[in-house]
């Protein structure tokens, strides 16, 4: 087909094409329309397929001249995009071109129309000048071991009834009844409560009401007067005064188990002595701080190139990402998207408010995206088979399991070529933090690591 194309690049990542198509694929197209009106269209008086042309064109013929230029701008349009040299001025997929207003249709004359349409964003990173980032100081020792293998404990406890009379104790797993008690001195049947349980001396009990539990027996009731403060993080209790009426119903008591050997070989086979249990521990320890500093240090530094690199996200490419993540909470719900609305509307929000607040990290997110994959494609970021297996290894390693193990995981094409591209982004930025400045930033304990931005 013979055209002429010009492509012009818009504000927002956006681009305008005019197409102008010769007049003989115009005509060719109008025949082409026309000769299946002949075959298909059925008239009075006439036999199918043996309806005279300008009978059909005096019947249908705007139709036809419609249908013959969607037909041409569809062919046209399908042709250039599908050209590999076009790839720079392709529409994203979930944005459509668009046309303001369809051209006159003359099979005489040349047919010119334009559309518009987003394209990938396009960015250029080159100066890395001004850059630095800060790496966390943080160390892995006995008192985070210990922590860890506390947990261990815990998970490994034997829980068991206390005995009739006995009190409950910090630390204890009690399950109680509670009702809050109105003005009039009667039990609030919309605040009833039962069999709600928690450790006594956690953040587990919502009531605050831990040091009131304790010294009460099981099968007792009390009245309990809570005054909360104005800092109080619920902001429906912050200020206020509550009684209670609580009623024990259970009280269990958690007994640890010793840290010795055998609690190592409870844990795993792979352990035959505590020592094996606290080497690995740590060894995991160091492996996750290593892994979150990398994680700040790449955050830091993709926040620094979206500074110095502005670009604008096409709004139909936002607009996926955010229908995406809506998607994904239906998901995570068990529900459809639909239905979920519907439940966000019930509880009195709204989806679009929900939207607008997920917006500023999504636009985050598809710009740092957008710029690796420019560095990627900038810097020709490939890896090779030893460094796949390599990262394999490292993976494996890691986590504790077999490296066949991990290849099963990532068997499945899509699966392998998630992982090849991370390896490759990991390549990325180990490239990058060699050019740029890396310096020592403030000491940071283990335990406020993972809750540093």
């Amino acid at each position: 087909m013979k055209f002429t194309k010009e492509i012009t690049k818009l504000e927002h990542s956006a681009a305008k094409l005019t197409v102008t198509v010769a007049k003989k694929d115009v005509e060719e197209s109008y025949k082409s329309t026309l000769g299946k009106y002949v075959k298909q269209v059925q008239i009075p008086g006439f036999r199918k397929g043996h309806v005279p042309a300008n009978v059909l064109e005096r019947k249908y013929g705007e139709q036809i001249k419609l249908e013959a230029a969607g037909d041409l701008i569809d062919n046209v349009l399908n042709e250039i995009f599908q050209d590999e040299k076009e790839t720079e001025n392709r529409p994203l997929p979930y944005a459509q071109p668009r046309m303001d207003e369809m051209p006159a249709f003359d099979s005489s004359k040349d047919f010119t129309f334009t559309v518009t349409y987003d394209v990938f964003p396009s960015v250029e990173v080159k100066d890395f000048n001004g850059i630095s980032v800060k790496e966390p100081q943080v160390s892995v020792g006995d008192a985070e071991v210990a922590e860890e293998l506390k947990g261990i404990q815990e998970r490994n406890a034997a829980v068991m009834d206390k005995k009739d009379g006995e009190k409950a104790e910090k630390d204890n797993i009690v399950t109680i009844d509670i009702a809050e008690i109105g003005d009039d001195g009667k039990e609030i049947a919309s605040t009833k409560r039962a069999g709600f349980t928690f450790t006594i001396g956690t953040k587990e009990n919502v009531y605050k009401i831990d040091d009131e539990i304790i010294g009460m027996k099981n099968g007792e009731t009390k009245e309990i007067t809570k005054k909360y403060p104005k800092t109080e993080a619920d902001k429906e209790l912050a200020g206020t005064t509550k009684k209670y009426s609580v009623t024990v119903k259970q009280i269990k008591v958690r007994t640890l188990p010793a840290l010795d050997d055998d609690l190592a070989q409870d844990v795993s086979d792979k352990y035959k002595t505590l020592a094996d249990l606290k080497a690995d521990i740590l060894k995991n320890l160091n492996t996750a701080k290593d892994r979150r500093i990398k994680e700040m240090k790449v955050n830091s530094l993709l926040e620094q190139l979206i500074e110095k690199n502005k670009f604008e996200i096409p709004e139909s490419m936002l607009q996926a990402e955010l229908n995406g993540r809506w998607a994904q909470m239906a998901q995570q719900f068990q529900t459809s998207p639909e239905d979920l609305e519907r439940m966000i509307t019930a509880s009195g929000q709204k989806k679009e408010d929900m939207l607008t607040q997920w917006t500023g990290d999504a636009e985050k997110m598809l710009k740092s995206r957008i710029i690796v994959d420019s560095l990627m494609k900038a810097k020709n970021i490939s890896v090779t088979p030893e460094e796949v297996e390599d990262a394999y290894k490292a993976l494996a390693e890691s986590n504790g399991v077999s490296v066949e193990d991990v290849k099963k995981h990532y068997a499945d094409p899509r699966s392998k070529e998630w992982f090849i591209d991370d390896v490759k982004e990991q390549k990325l930025y180990d490239d990058i933090f060699k050019q740029i400045k890396v310096s020592k930033g403030d000491k940071i304990a283990f335990a406020d690591l993972f809750n540093a931005n």
